[in-house]
């Protein structure tokens, strides 16, 4: 597993990648600046800078707060904060290790995401 950190303004959060074909793909293009956004009050989104490989990720997954995942068909980074139903197409990247409350704001805001020292 690969520990990332997640920075917002001045707060740094950690999380965790897994330790599969895609999350180490996401972990080659760090460190990001990334815009995220909300989208249907459940998850943040950004675009990446390309498409993730996914082969040999399920077809499907089923998110949980705090779980950082890829969809696939868009080709964007998505950060769970509420859990959601099975969706087919987003992989899980990794998750955060603690809370996440830095990540729930109404407008649009900046991130950086970088490989942890």
């Amino acid at each position: 597993m690969t520990k990332i950190h997640v920075i917002v303004g001045n707060e740094t959060l950690e999380a965790m990648l897994d330790d599969t074909q895609v999350a180490r793909d996401f972990a080659s293009l760090l460190p990001l600046d990334l815009t995220l956004s909300d989208f249907h009050a459940t998850e943040k989104v950004a675009d990446l800078p390309r498409k993730l490989d996914i082969e040999g990720a399920p077809a499907s997954y089923t998110p949980k707060a705090g779980d950082i995942t890829h969809y696939a068909p868009w080709g964007n980074l998505a950060i769970f904060y509420k859990p959601f139903q099975d969706s087919r197409g987003l992989v899980r990247l990794g998750e955060f290790n603690e809370p996440m409350d830095a990540l729930i704001q109404d407008s649009a805001f900046a991130v950086r995401i970088e490989l942890a020292d």
